[in-house]
């Protein structure tokens, strides 16, 4: 039997909860595809693919083997999750960009703009180390407030930022241009 898609199968299997968190906003939920083995790993392998072949990060490649990033960033909550699960597949570590409040040591942080209010993300000082090549993952990428602020905190450390993946891209919030020029890969976009 053949495969669907991956773009198909997370739409089958994800749910849209409306007026999530807040009245007028579509949630969607990602957590029946991480429930589902097949899927789920389907969509780890799918999250590194960016560094593997897209031609603008190629250069960041230093051969066979290399998976084009030295570690994986994994914006909170969800995409942590999937940081982690990305980084062992590739054998590589995980750091996570938090809330603030949440990092125990020095930090650096950045304030955002959600699409329904505001936030600020924290980062280790010590979590990365210059000219260190990193994956962002993330579950949706929406109006890119978050992940301008994690690829921005992640750049402020001198690392240099391989691509973002994320599952879920809504085009019509415009996040991408605001993680401009940056390689950005959605495994479904809707």
């Amino acid at each position: 039997m053949t495969e669907p898609p991956l773009d198909e199968l997370i739409a089958s299997i994800a749910v849209d909860v409306p007026d999530f968190p807040e009245p007028g906003v579509v949630f969607r939920d990602l957590t029946p595809v991480f429930a589902d083995a097949g899927a789920f790993r389907r969509v780890v392998d799918g999250l590194a693919a960016p560094v593997l072949t897209d031609p603008r990060v190629a250069a960041l490649r230093t051969g066979d083997g290399d998976p084009g990033f030295d570690v994986v960033v994994g914006v909170e909550a969800r995409g942590f999750l999937l940081a982690a699960a990305v980084a062992l597949a590739a054998g590589t570590g995980v750091v996570p960009v938090r809330k603030a409040g949440k990092l125990p040591r020095e930090r650096i942080s950045a304030e955002y703009a959600l699409e329904y209010g505001t936030a600020t993300l924290e980062l280790h000082t010590d979590s990365l180390t210059a000219g260190q090549r990193v994956l962002v993952v993330d579950d949706v990428l929406a109006t890119g407030g978050t992940l301008e602020a994690a690829v921005g905190l992640v750049e402020r450390l001198g690392a240099v930022v391989s691509a973002v993946a994320v599952v879920v891209e809504l085009p019509a919030l415009g996040g991408r241009q605001k993680l401009a020029p940056h390689s950005v890969h959605a495994l479904w976009t809707t």
